[in-house]
């Protein structure tokens, strides 16, 4: 049976314009209920073949305070152990300008200059304390060898369903590549087995409307730039 669509949310052209990350967040909570609505919206995402390769695990209140201190512990140690390899150095080409512009835009709304060798470092530490999110949806995915790529794809697109239904309903949240630094401490945390890969997650709740961070937006190439038109 078909569920009614909810009426408290945003219209599809509009959602996707508004979604924005969310760098800092209220630590008022959502509701158990709120919370699912977003992951009845993501469980509907398309994947290969339907094999829903996603296995989510949200944490909140006392698991997320434990995780927060466990994972801040770590980054002051210097111990990061990730599942997957990124090597931001590998996106050369037209892609370098891209990640360069974002940084240096995104330090300047932080009221940091490139020199600020401590102003930075305070915004790194912002994601070991998930910009202050009392929620955040750590994603795996099976260890599955080749299919791994194809895994990814389908937990891309279920991350970007839960992102939108944020937004949707007034909520916002941010992907965190940041977070997967620490896989083994929140498998260890929250009881996962070995066998799942945690390859991003998502810390979200009620944006600080206020933040001034929370006004930026990065740039995005124009159509003409990434999609080619064939007749």
């Amino acid at each position: 049976m078909m569920r009614d669509k909810p009426m408290s949310t945003l219209d599809f052209a509009t959602t996707v314009r508004a979604r924005h990350s969310v760098r800092q967040f209220l630590p008022t909570p959502m509701t158990n209920a709120q919370i699912r609505e977003i992951a009845e919206d993501a469980r509907r995402s398309p994947s290969s073949t339907n094999t829903q390769p996603w296995s989510v695990h949200i944490v909140s209140g006392e698991t997320m305070t434990r995780l927060k201190k466990r994972i801040m512990e770590k980054f002051e140690q210097g111990e990061f152990r990730s599942d997957f390899v990124y090597d931001q150095s590998k996106f050369g080409g037209i892609y370098e300008p891209r990640w360069r512009e974002f940084y240096k835009a995104m330090f300047a709304a932080n009221g940091v200059t490139r020199d600020d060798t401590e102003g930075r470092s305070k915004i790194t530490r912002k994601n070991a304390e998930f910009y202050g999110a009392p929620h955040a949806a750590f994603l795996f995915m099976p260890d599955v060898g080749e299919g791994n790529v194809n895994a990814a794809s389908d937990i891309g697109m279920y991350s970007q369903t839960f992102l939108l239904s944020l937004t949707a309903r007034g909520f916002g949240g941010i992907p965190m590549l940041f977070l997967a630094m620490f896989a083994d401490v929140v498998r260890e945390e929250l009881g996962i087995s070995p066998d799942l890969k945690l390859l991003h997650a998502i810390a979200f709740g009620y944006p600080d409307q206020d933040a001034a961070i929370n006004q930026f937006r990065s740039n995005r190439a124009s159509v003409d730039e990434t999609v080619t038109f064939y007749e």
